[in-house]
């Protein structure tokens, strides 16, 4: 089958080059690292028919390590983790609200609160918008990791956390595993569940959300409460299908993706994937994962050496995967990637080599192909789309 990719890819790829497509502007939204040359969050444009970048920003809102964003659902709010810490010019972790213009689309800070934990690395919001879920990763094992919930106003505004969960450590890999590295939270489909991914703890935590019951604990441990994985694993972000019947986690630190089962607030795996089979551990991290619009296929980033995407096929009744392609991101440690709104584009972002690589992608195959454009852009962490107003 792999000797069947380049003509494959070509055939695709010759086919998707001679649509003569209207060029379609969107907005993308590059979250950063700031440490270095970076300034906070870039607003910049993008071109779904060429595949390219405007390298001059729309706008750059300036923020401490903005490292990750998280869009309201009608995309006036945004929502992001200031990833600071000990060591940091800010020692402090914080969550900024920042407003979205509907017509403009510029960016402007509404407020800003503490995270009660050190560099905060990811958030999501409640699916009916009350609560932002952030996740303190804490690099250094005292005070370590938690979950922090913190309620959102109608208009946007954050409150200090009214909630903060930690977790056990797994204490298996004696350097990263020292206490609780909450790397990822996300809710159920239904929003009745909210899963909190340890790095530190070899476990998804599983809650119960119920605002009503109690606005200033809107969690509480579900049963079973969690779900174990194997030792020195360290789970990262979790993924539901579109039907919400399977589920997929990255494990970072055994560059593993696991496949589930999901039902009612349950996770039963049923398939593990590897990504670097018989690679040292130093040589591997495995990262973000995403699903393509139409739930056909899953791309999944590993770091460490290989710095490469894997592409797989998902089997559509049972939510395995079949691996179909690994492709160099053409630069190292990509944090993170967003497919195009066309579909037609993978645009990752390689965090310590300083640049947005924009990668062609055929929709029907679900591979990838040439490389269209690398832009410079220091330490980039996230990139999350704009729809159009």
């Amino acid at each position: 089958m792999r000797n069947l990719w380049p003509l494959l890819m070509a055939g695709s790829f010759a086919a998707m080059g001679v649509q003569a497509a209207p060029a379609e502007p969107h907005e993308l939204l590059v979250g950063s690292y700031t440490q270095g040359q970076s300034q906070g969050i870039y607003r910049l444009q993008f071109d779904s028919r060429s595949g390219q970048l405007d390298a001059t920003p729309l706008q750059v809102f300036k923020s401490a390590n903005p490292s990750w964003l998280t869009l309201s659902g009608d995309q006036r709010q945004l929502f992001v983790v200031n990833e600071n810490g000990p060591g940091q010019a800010d020692v402090v972790g914080r969550v900024s609200s920042v407003a979205i213009d509907p017509k403009t689309r510029q960016l402007s800070l509404i407020n800003q609160v503490q995270s009660l934990g050190n560099e905060p690395t990811h958030s999501s919001l409640s699916v009916d918008g009350q609560y932002l879920f952030v996740s303190n990763y804490s690099v250094a094992a005292d005070p370590g990791g938690s979950l922090a919930v913190l309620p959102v106003s109608r208009e946007g505004r954050l409150s200090p956390p009214v909630q903060l969960s930690s977790h056990p450590a797994s204490r298996v890999n004696p350097e990263r595993q020292q206490s609780a590295h909450v790397h990822s939270t996300v809710s159920s489909p239904d929003g009745r569940f909210v899963f909190a991914n340890d790095l530190g703890a070899d476990q998804v935590f599983v809650y119960r959300y119920d605002p009503k019951a109690n606005p200033e604990h809107p969690l509480t441990a579900a049963t079973p409460a969690s779900v174990q994985l194997p030792p020195g694993s360290g789970p990262r972000h979790l993924l539901f299908a579109a039907d919400g019947k399977h589920a997929y986690l990255s494990m970072e630190m055994s560059a593993q993706v696991a496949v589930f089962d999901y039902q009612d607030g349950t996770l039963t795996q049923r398939q593990r994937v590897d990504l670097a089979a018989g690679q040292p551990a130093a040589k591997k991290a495995a990262a973000a994962l995403h699903a393509s619009a139409d739930g056909k296929f899953l791309y999944v980033s590993n770091r460490g050496t290989a710095n490469e995407l894997l592409v797989f096929a998902i089997d559509p009744n049972t939510g395995e995967l079949k691996e179909l392609q690994r492709r160099s991101v053409e630069g190292d440690h990509p944090r993170e990637f967003s497919l195009d709104p066309s579909g037609r584009f993978v645009l990752v972002a390689n965090q310590k080599s300083n640049q947005i690589v924009v990668i062609e992608r055929d929709a029907q195959s679900g591979l990838l192909g040439k490389t269209v454009q690398k832009l410079a852009l220091d330490a980039p962490s996230d990139l999350k789309f704009l729809s159009r107003p």
